[in-house]
């Protein structure tokens, strides 16, 4: 038993001589990443914090309108943003989505071609299967120390900490609902002449659209039960009064700002329950 503790294979050494080599060969790759999503980030906050808040609660009303066509919606929405308002988290709000929808655009524009790649090709999938399964079962702080190494702290560790943790959801997701089109179905479209580009448009997309939306459901609320951990990294938004309250033991400010996020994160998913048409 000594002599097994005694020679411990140093998986800790190789991690850090690693991320050391990653660090100094592939900094302009990782500046040119953080340039990006920064960009991003920030054309988010601005259309979300230049405006006057109402303006902007006015706008995603009539944007839930157009897609689902519901006044019980549109009414239950704009209490849950007047709440906010009401609670003084209007910016810490705007950032957390800031962070939720950079997080679905990275994810989704992934997560869907990867997805259909592996329901076309079978090895391929099982090859990125042990990755998948590592990338959803390491805990998700160990996130955060290759993210501080390489991005620093800011918005954009915390978002690439977060795109880690989601982005085997729109992967499994979209496999699942491809690789499930009826075989019929593919077989009359390339009947009629249909290529593979066809039947990917035109049968295992459409067929796959409920899949595909409960990815980009996993996907936002994934990204929302990450503001808290982000917030260690220097992410702005609900995590920050979050972290702060279990700092100094203050229930006041942790039922606070967890009641919102809560608010959030319902009307998230009220929003984004879209039906096939």
């Amino acid at each position: 038993m000594d002599w097994l503790t005694e020679n411990k294979i140093p998986v800790g050494d190789f991690a850090a001589a690693a991320f050391d080599w990653l660090q100094v060969t592939g900094q302009p790759v990782f500046d040119a990443i953080s340039d990006g999503l920064e960009a991003l980030i920030d054309g988010l906050l601005w259309l979300m914090q230049t405006p006057h808040p109402l303006i902007v609660v006015a706008v995603l009303v009539v944007l839930i309108w157009v897609l689902h066509r519901s006044w019980k919606l549109c009414v239950g929405v704009a209490l849950g943003f007047l709440f906010i308002l009401n609670q003084g988290y209007w910016e810490e709000t705007t950032e957390s989505l800031t962070l939720v929808i950079s997080a679905c655009v990275v994810c989704m524009g992934l997560g869907v071609p990867i997805g259909i790649a592996a329901a076309h090709r079978p090895r391929l999938y099982a090859a990125m299967r042990p990755v998948l399964d590592l990338m959803q079962t390491l805990p998700t702080f160990v996130y955060l120390i290759p993210a501080i190494v390489f991005f620093g702290i800011g918005m954009v560790p915390g978002l690439i900490a977060t795109v880690i943790f989601v982005l085997p959801a729109p992967i499994r997701l979209t496999h699942l609902g491809v690789s499930s089109t009826p075989a019929p179905l593919v077989e009359a479209v390339e009947a009629f002449g249909g290529t593979g580009r066809q039947v990917l448009w035109k049968a295992e997309l459409p067929y796959a659209f409920p899949q595909i939306m409960a990815g980009l459901n996993q996907t936002i609320m994934l990204s929302l039960s990450m503001v808290v951990i982000a917030a260690l990294v220097g992410a702005d938004g609900l995590g920050v009064p979050v972290v702060r309250a279990l700092n100094t033991v203050n229930t006041s400010l942790g039922f606070e700002s967890g009641f919102v996020i809560v608010v959030v994160a319902i009307m998230l998913d009220r929003i984004l329950r879209l039906e096939r048409k």
